[in-house]
C-alpha cells in the first residue's frame, strides 16, 4: 500500500470508529428510549411533547398527599425550612388551572403568560418566537406551567424565618397594586400583609427578551425585630423528554464561588437527592436542549444554593434553588433585596450579553459548549456573525466552511503537495518493491532515503485530517446545540437544518406515495454528501490490494446511510467540504505537474465492479 493510501485509509478508520460509535452507542439507543418514552405516554393517554419542551407528568399522587415531594425549600446559611407550597402531581390542562386562578398578564414581544396572584408564582409562560414544529399554525413552545396542570414547572420567590419557617411562600395570596399587564415598559407591584406586623412588597420588570427583575421589600410595622432570609427555586415536576446524547446537558447547573461551572442530569440529580454549594458571582439553573430558566441571586450578596432531585411513585421531582443570609428588620425599618430570573431560549449572542452587561460569571454556559468550548463558541460567533448579512443559516454553513478551509489551507496545501510528490515516485517506489522483493526491512530503508533525497514527509498526509476532525465535531455540537439552528430553513425540502433531511430516495423523494421507516431515510443531501466523497476519492489512484478496492468503493456508500440520520446543517457541511477539498486538490496536482487520474479511476472502478458482478454470476 502506498504512503498516501495509508494516510487516507486512517483518516477513513478514524473517522469511521467515530461515526459507528456515534450510531451504535449514542443513535440507536436514544431512539430506542424515545419510541419507549413514546409508547408509555400513549398507555398513559398522554400526548408525548417536542424535545425540548416540559414533558407530562406521571398521573398519580406523591407518597404524602398535600405536602411538597421535595420536602425542604432552600437551606438558608445554616438554617433549614419547610415548603409552604402544596404539590401534587398534575393531571389537569394547563388552560384550565391557568382560568381557575387570579394572574396579573404579561406582554412582551418574546414571551406571554401571566404571574398567579397566589404565591407569586411565575408558572405560566409560552415563548412567541418559537413553534412547536414547522408546521404551519403550530402553537408556540409552552416554558412553564402551574401546580396541578400536566408539566408543571414554575418559579417561586419567598420569605423565611430562621425560627417560624415559611413566612411568604407557595399559599400567600398577593393584592395587586397595579393592574398589569406586564411589560417592558411597565412593571407590576404586588403586596401582602401577613397580618403579624410585616408588609412585603415585589415588584417585577422584564426586558424585551427573556430576564426578569424581582425587587423584593419587607417593612416591619411591628414592635419587634425581625430576622428573615429571602430565597427563590425553580421547580419541575416529571422528567422532560430528553436527548440522551453525551454532546449535550440537560438537567440542572450552575455556577458557585468554590465549585465552578456544575452540571447535574436529571437521572443524576435523583440519585443524589440533594446537593448544596455556597458563595457569590454564581446562578444556579434548569435547562433543556433550548430552554432554560435560571435563578440570579444579588450578586454583592453570599448565598447558598441546592440542586435537588427525588423519585416519589412513577415521578421524579427537580428544584434548583437559592436563599441569601438572614437580613435584620428593626421597628419601621425596610429591607429590599433583588434577583433575576431567566425564562426563555438560549440564544448564544443574547445570553453572552447578559453575562456581559449584568457581569454574571460564565452564563454563557447556560448553553452547553462543553469541553472544547474554545472551538464551539468561536464557531458559534462565526455562524451568528455570517447569519447576521446572509440571512440564511444555510449560507451561514457553507460561508463557515470556505473560511474554515481557508485557515487549513497551509496545511493541506503542504500535505496534496507531498502527496503530488509521491505520486511522480510511483515508478521508483515500484522498482524499489521489485529490487527487493520480501526483505521488508531493506525496502523500508531505500523508501526513506528515497523520501530524504526528495524530501517528502510521507506522513503529512494524515496531520491536515487529523486536525480537521475536531473541527468537524465542534461544528457537528454547535449544529446540534444551537437553537439558532432549529427550524431554520435552508432552500427546498430543508425546512429545519437541526433535523435529517427528510426526503428519501426509497419513494422517489416523496413522489410515490408512501412512508420509509426512519433508517430508510436517505434524502438528496446524504446523496450528494455520498457521491461528493466517492469523486474525491478517486482523485488519487485506485489501490491494488483487492480487499482495499472493495472498502474504498462502498465507503462512501456505507458513509451515506450513516450521515442520513445527523442533522440537514452537518450533512450540507461535510458536502460542500468535499467539494471544496476536490477543487483545491485538483489545483494543487495541476500546479505540481501530476496527471489528474480522476475520470480514468471512475471508469477503472466502473470496470473493476463489471468484473466483480460477472465473476459473481459464473
Amino acid at each position: 500500500m502506498t504512503e498516501e493510501n495509508r494516510s487516507f485509509l486512517l483518516a477513513i478508520l478514524l473517522s469511521l470508529a467515530v461515526l459507528v460509535g456515534w450510531n451504535v452507542f449514542i443513535a440507536a439507543p436514544r431512539i430506542e428510549d424515545e419510541q419507549k418514552r413514546i409508547e408509555k405516554t400513549k398507555n398513559a393517554g398522554q400526548v408525548p411533547q417536542v424535545p425540548g419542551a416540559a414533558a407530562p407528568a406521571t398521573p398519580g399522587t406523591p407518597s404524602t398527599p398535600g405536602t411538597a415531594p421535595i420536602s425542604t425549600a432552600p437551606t438558608g446559611l445554616g438554617q433549614t425550612i419547610t415548603q409552604g407550597s402544596t404539590t401534587t402531581v398534575g393531571t389537569k390542562s394547563r388552560d384550565a388551572v391557568i382560568a381557575n386562578a387570579q394572574r396579573i398578564a404579561i406582554d412582551t414581544p418574546a414571551l406571554k403568560g401571566s404571574i398567579n396572584l397566589k404565591g407569586a408564582h411565575l408558572d405560566d409562560l409560552v415563548m412567541l418566537r418559537y413553534r412547536e414544529t414547522t408546521a404551519e399554525g403550530s402553537p408556540p413552545v409552552s416554558l412553564l406551567s402551574p401546580i396541578g396542570a400536566k408539566n408543571t414547572f414554575y418559579i417561586e420567590h419567598g420569605w423565611a424565618s430562621p425560627t417560624k419557617g415559611t413566612v411568604v411562600g407557595g399559599d400567600t395570596v398577593w393584592t395587586a397594586e397595579t393592574s398589569g399587564p406586564l411589560t417592558p415598559s411597565s412593571s407590576v407591584t404586588l403586596r401582602h400583609d401577613n397580618g403579624e406586623g410585616l408588609v412585603f412588597r415585589r415588584t417585577i420588570s422584564v426586558d424585551d427578551n427573556y430576564m426578569f427583575t424581582v425587587k423584593q421589600e419587607v417593612e416591619n410595622t411591628g414592635a419587634q425585630a425581625e430576622a428573615l432570609f429571602p430565597f427563590a427555586f425553580s421547580s419541575r415536576h416529571g422528567k422532560p423528554v430528553t436527548e440522551n446524547i453525551w454532546i449535550l446537558h440537560e438537567g440542572l447547573i450552575g455556577v458557585f464561588e468554590k465549585e465552578g461551572l456544575t452540571e447535574v442530569t436529571y437521572d443524576d440529580a435523583v440519585e443524589a437527592g440533594r446537593t448544596a454549594y455556597e458563595g457569590k458571582t454564581g446562578w444556579v439553573s434548569i435547562t433543556d436542549k433550548y430552554w432554560a430558566t435560571a435563578l440570579i441571586p444579588d450578586q454583592t450578596k453570599t448565598f447558598k444554593a441546592e440542586m435537588v432531585g427525588q423519585r416519589t411513585g412513577e415521578t421524579d421531582y427537580y428544584q434548583a434553588n437559592y436563599a441569601l443570609g438572614a437580613l435584620n428588620i428593626a421597628p419601621g425599618a425596610k429591607q429590599v433585596v433583588e434577583g433575576r430570573v431567566f425564562a426563555g431560549a438560549k440564544r448564544a449572542n443574547l445570553i453572552r450579553k447578559y453575562e456581559e452587561d449584568l457581569k454574571l460569571n460564565q452564563f454563557n454556559f447556560l448553553v452547553s459548549w462543553g469541553y472544547f468550548y474554545f472551538i464551539t463558541k468561536p464557531l458559534s460567533t462565526l455562524l451568528n456573525w455570517f447569519y447576521g448579512f446572509a440571512g440564511n443559516y444555510g449560507i451561514a454553513i457553507l460561508l463557515t466552511t470556505i473560511l474554515i478551509k481557508l485557515a487549513f489551507f497551509p496545511l493541506a496545501n503542504k500535505s496534496y503537495v507531498s502527496m503530488s510528490r509521491m505520486k511522480k515516485l510511483q515508478p521508483e517506489m515500484e522498482r524499489i518493491k521489485e529490487r527487493f522483493g520480501d526483505d521488508r526491512s531493506r525496502q523500508q530503508k531505500a523508501m526513506m532515503e528515497l523520501y530524504q533525497k526528495e524530501k517528502i514527509n510521507p506522513m503529512s498526509g494524515c496531520l491536515p485530517i487529523l486536525l480537521q476532525i475536531p473541527v468537524f465535531f465542534a461544528l457537528y455540537k454547535v449544529l446540534y446545540i444551537s437553537i439558532e439552528m432549529r427550524h431554520a430553513p435552508f432552500f427546498g425540502w430543508i425546512t429545519d437544518l437541526s433535523a435529517p433531511d427528510p426526503t428519501s430516495i426509497f419513494n422517489l423523494f416523496g413522489l410515490l406515495p408512501f412512508g420509509v421507516p426512519g433508517f430508510l431515510l436517505i434524502g438528496v443531501w446524504p446523496l450528494l454528501m455520498g457521491i461528493s466523497m466517492w469523486v474525491q476519492m478517486k482523485l488519487n489512484p485506485a489501490p491494488t490490494d483487492p480487499m482495499q478496492q472493495k472498502i474504498f468503493t462502498w465507503m462512501p456508500v456505507f458513509f451515506t446511510f450513516l450521515l442520513a440520520t445527523f442533522p440537514a446543517g452537518l450533512v450540507i457541511y461535510w458536502t460542500w467540504n468535499n467539494i471544496l477539498s476536490v477543487a483545491q486538490q485538483w489545483f494543487i496536482m495541476s500546479r505540481q505537474g501530476v496527471k489528474i487520474e480522476l475520470f480514468d479511476n471512475i471508469k477503472g472502478s466502473l470496470a473493476w465492479l463489471n468484473r466483480n458482478k460477472a465473476g459473481d454470476n459464473t
